[in-house]
């Protein structure tokens, strides 16, 4: 009588002191903790946006890029990061117009993490552009 007593004790015990087991632990369902919810995934970027605002980030800035596109943002590989690839025309350092430069970026929570060129890899070449307005 008195270990059946002290077991109740001590499950009364733990469940007043707010003590819950994880998800996975041999205790029935209602005194275990809740799975925690999956976060809300991010909502996909404004590509153009970023682009204008971190023009200088993406290109050198003596190199006067213009013509600027984008193309579709789409979920990185891995991670929680967004891709996307823009490219534009840009000018040697002597002032001579260079070939259309391709760059892909990673983007995570509204920020350009990473800008590098884009390789065969990437897709970059057979990704649909759309033209990057200036704002007024």
């Amino acid at each position: 009588m008195r270990l059946m007593a002290s077991r109740f004790g001590l499950l009364t015990t733990l469940l007043v002191a707010g003590c819950a087991a994880d998800s996975h632990s041999r205790l029935p369902a209602f005194m275990r903790a809740n799975e925690p919810a999956p976060p809300q995934p991010e909502a996909p970027p404004d590509v153009p946006m970023l682009v204008r605002k971190n023009l200088d980030m993406i290109f050198v800035a003596t190199t006067q890029p213009r013509d600027l596109e984008t193309s579709a943002v789409r979920r990185a590989d891995q991670g929680d990061a967004w891709t996307a690839c823009v490219r534009a025309q840009i000018t040697a350092v002597s002032g001579a117009p260079l070939r259309r430069q391709t760059y892909r970026l990673t983007i995570k929570q509204g920020e350009i993490i990473d800008r590098r060129r884009a390789v065969a890899g990437d897709d970059c070449i057979s990704e649909n552009y759309q033209a990057v307005l200036p704002t007024k």
